[in-house]
């Protein structure tokens, strides 16, 4: 039996739906037992409130542990929502990347997909990134997120999506074994998978990691294609410090539009840097209103920290498909104001943190 959800649940990205309202019919949703996951409904009897009663808008997604680590375990099928009966389409389960542990898993169903694509579509736009180019993207994929989300990016753009795949597990073993050689030779393949591409084709958008869009700056012939064809390049995975962004963009493509993409399984969609920003300032990007949130808090005592100040990442994702509350981030930011009409924090130059329970965070090629 498929149940009827609130109304409120199945809003898009443009309808403008109030964060606090969307908040209270997720909890609703996700803790009815007619309709809420087997995962959610076995852990409310472990919470400390009731999660019907106690979280009454998006502040209150605090009062939830962070469970995350749980979702290294959990059966897929206990992540759905039971109230889709039948009609519940799942088109791919996604994974983290691994790195700190054991991959925590995530569902995507049909219905969130197209939420993400639209808010990420919408954002492009906004950068004036063309409609219709050729896009190349580096960036994995299987079981990782990234690449999903920025194949779907071309194709809502109207593009035609040319790929390269990576391994950043494979990378980020072969930097904590000290095989810095091997290291260097994948990275060649990737490049010269690239340069086969973007030597041939006319490739408007370049998706690329941080690490490769480097690389590349040191390749006479890329460069000078990327320059003379590309009309954006979005980089995403790891971090890019001030300093590189603005050489980046001023010195190595000084004519090609950067726009930063910052996302993680754990959201299940990524966001794009606010519009209208110099290579001078701050990278900010936005939370995804009412589906994404994110405070900055001191990590050793949860509180927030001031506006402009630095402090650990926290995420929540709340959808009618997935329920992620309070999820700590492995990266810190820079705590900024929203733009209008968005609910929790902006944030602003993402750094990973350089340790995650006593294990060192590398970042490879991604």
């Amino acid at each position: 039996m498929t149940y009827e959800s609130p109304t409120v649940l199945d809003a898009g990205p443009s309808d403008d739906v109030d964060p606090d309202e969307f908040v209270r019919a997720a909890m609703r949703w996700h803790f009815d037992p007619a309709t809420g996951s087997r995962y959610w409904l076995d852990r409310a009897d472990r919470l400390a409130f009731d999660p019907r009663v106690d979280v009454e808008g998006v502040d209150d997604l605090m009062l939830f542990p962070d469970m995350t680590d749980e979702l290294r375990d959990v059966p897929v099928a206990d992540l759905i929502p039971r109230g889709y009966g039948n009609d519940a389409r799942l088109l791919n389960v996604f994974d983290s990347g691994g790195t700190t542990g054991a991959p925590k898993r995530v569902v995507q169903l049909d219905d969130w997909m197209r939420h993400s694509t639209e808010q990420v579509d919408k954002r492009l736009r906004d950068h004036g990134v063309p409609v219709g180019a050729h896009w190349l993207t580096v960036a994995p994929t299987g079981p990782h997120l990234v690449g999903d989300v920025l194949q779907r990016a071309a194709r809502s753009l109207g593009g035609p999506g040319l790929s390269i795949d990576m391994d950043p597990r494979w990378v980020k073993k072969l930097v904590a074994a000290g095989r810095s050689d091997e290291v260097e030779s994948y990275t060649d393949h990737l490049v010269e998978q690239c340069r086969r591409i973007l030597l041939t084709q006319d490739i408007g958008v370049l998706a690329a990691t941080t690490p490769l869009l480097e690389r590349f700056a040191r390749e006479d012939d890329l460069l000078e294609r990327i320059n003379g064809s590309a009309q954006a390049i979005i980089w995403g995975g790891t971090h890019m410090d001030p300093d590189t962004r603005h050489l980046l963009g001023t010195e190595v493509f000084p004519d090609v539009p950067l726009i930063g993409m910052y996302g993680n399984t754990m959201m299940l969609t990524a966001l794009l840097e606010r519009t209208g920003l110099r290579a001078s300032e701050p990278c900010v990007f936005d939370p995804v209103s009412p589906y994404v949130f994110l405070s900055v808090v001191d990590p050793d005592t949860g509180d927030a920290v001031d506006v402009g100040e630095r402090g650990q990442v926290i995420v929540s994702h709340v959808s009618k498909s997935m329920l992620i509350p309070n999820n700590a981030e492995r990266d810190t930011a820079v705590r900024m104001r929203p733009a209008d009409g968005l609910a929790g924090d902006a944030v602003a130059d993402v750094a990973p943190v350089p340790t995650v329970k006593g294990e060192a965070v590398i970042e490879g090629v991604y």
